[in-house]
């Protein structure tokens, strides 16, 4: 089982995040990256320099380290659970291992989905992350705020299939039983424990639902997930996914009893802004800008600004300040740290 929560942590946390989750952020925008803990960051490097990704992550004292990497060196306002979404599926009987990538001994089929462990069983096997989610936080500065993250089911059955290269899909009943009867139920429980832990929200990323088409995703696939997981824990999961359909939803955030969701297309994201007035909305530098050269960088990131600048405080009171993805591997660390410092200082 996790480690106890103290209840100290309901006190902690970054005001500027907390506030955007409800909606009334009159200050500067939050800021945090997805992937600030990774590869583009000599912290990173230096301590993959002495252990492998998989010890970085089931070592809850290194995971602490890493989170906390970013956090001391560009002075983040959220830290991160740091893991990867593909543990939960070791539990599922898929023998996993990374070089760097996930690879599988073999993927997942019809014969197992009789035989495997049930989702309270499935969750306790990832004690490493609510181990890591509480050394995190009592690491934290209390002005920051921590947040964890769970895969999404239809991505977590994409690699578990080997379909995750795939470009477009139509799930069949095997996939469905994967996703809804085992997946979802083991998620849920996952969540719940990393919210004990320390966790502020837990963040969903599934970024293979781009696979999915838009009534399916919509009108199938996303309405499970508000049943069997966004409502019950509301306003406690916030949702990532590249299928653009998702950021067409007005006020997805109350629709689906969110705390935020992440715009990932690189257009309508200011109408993204104006269209939900619960929970957050987070983005959208490109994050192929981001890893430009300095000099090419900045005259994408000047475009940025100004472009939201245009947006009245009013109408930005929930804006995440972020990316459109992940900070890439070969993001130089100079543009991140003007990227903190510009916005903290014009905005």
């Amino acid at each position: 089982m996790p480690p106890d929560t103290q209840r100290g942590y309901i006190s902690m946390g970054n005001i500027l995040f907390q506030n955007a989750l409800k909606n009334q952020n009159m200050d500067r925008p939050p800021i945090w990256f997805m992937r600030q803990a990774g590869r583009y960051h000599s912290h990173y490097q230096e301590l993959k320099k002495v252990h492998t990704f998989e010890q970085l992550c089931k070592n809850p004292s290194l995971a602490a380290e890493t989170a906390l990497g970013p956090i001391n060196d560009f002075n983040y306002d959220v830290a991160i659970l740091f893991s990867d979404i593909l543990f939960i599926l070791e539990s599922l009987g898929m023998n996993l291992h990374y070089n760097p990538g996930p690879i599988f001994e073999k993927f997942f089929d019809e014969s197992q989905i009789n035989n495997i462990k049930r989702p309270k069983e499935v969750a306790e096997d990832l004690l490493f992350q609510y181990e890591a989610i509480s050394l995190t936080r009592k690491q934290l500065p209390q002005s920051k705020s921590l947040v964890g993250f769970v895969g999404g089911p239809w991505t977590l059955a994409s690699y578990a299939t080997g379909m995750n290269k795939e470009q477009f899909l139509t799930p069949n009943f095997f996939h469905e039983k994967l996703v809804f009867d085992i997946l979802i139920p083991s998620l849920k429980e996952n969540i719940s424990l990393q919210l004990q832990s320390g966790a502020e929200v837990v963040y969903m990323f599934d970024t293979n639902a781009v696979q999915l088409e838009k009534d399916y995703f919509c009108n199938r696939y996303l309405k499970q997930i508000k049943q069997n997981i966004f409502d019950i824990f509301p306003k406690k999961i916030a949702y990532f996914s590249k299928n653009k359909n998702l950021a067409l939803i007005e006020n997805i955030n109350e629709k689906f009893s969110l705390s935020g969701f992440v715009h990932n297309p690189e257009r309508n994201f200011t109408k993204s802004l104006k269209n939900n007035k619960s929970g957050f909305v987070q983005g959208n530098f490109p994050s192929e800008s981001l890893a430009k050269p300095h000099i090419d960088f900045k005259k994408d990131f000047k475009l940025f600004c100004n472009r939201m600048k245009r947006v009245e405080i009013q109408e930005r009171l929930n804006w995440v300040c972020s990316l459109n993805h992940g900070v890439l591997p070969k993001t130089p660390e100079e543009n991140v740290k003007y990227f903190i410092d510009y916005i903290r200082e014009k905005f």
